[in-house]
């Protein structure tokens, strides 16, 4: 059994951002050779989330929207007022509540074990971001 480990990095743009990381994840299963096992994906922040879900442009509209008015920004919450990083972004951290940190995915034959309409997702809750990662870790063998 082999346990491999790769990170993703990348710079996000807005405040809240949907990217779809499936295809860079695709290329590194592809290229380590593992035919069957388990990947596991984790966001390296608290303030953004692993997601599996359908890419549908109005779908992501939907769902940027629905985080926006569940938890909205200008909330009165206690976090901002002394924050860690100088960041007001309680926001963030309590729609990461409902979202999950990481994603298991079974691979099979050499691929993801995905649904027709199923992405992969970086969900970026507290942006603009310079940088921002995904740990990857695989278990399998060839």
């Amino acid at each position: 059994m082999k346990i491999l480990r790769h990170r993703l990095e990348f710079a996000t743009t807005a405040p809240i951002q949907i990217i779809d990381v499936t295809a860079q994840v695709r290329d590194w299963l592809a290229a380590t050779g593992v035919k069957d096992g388990l990947l596991t994906l984790i966001s390296l922040h608290t303030t953004a989330r692993i997601n599996v879900n359908e890419r549908e442009t109005q779908l992501e509209r939907d769902i940027i929207t629905f985080l926006k008015r569940f938890v909205p920004r200008d909330g009165d919450y206690l976090h901002n007022l002394e924050p860690i990083d100088g960041r007001d972004n309680a926001h963030s951290h309590l729609i990461g509540l409902l979202m999950n940190s990481s994603e298991t995915i079974p691979v099979a034959g050499g691929a993801l074990v995905l649904g027709e309409w199923q992405s992969i997702f970086f969900i970026e809750l507290d942006g603009p971001r310079p940088k921002r990662g995904i740990e990857l870790q695989l278990l399998g063998n060839d």
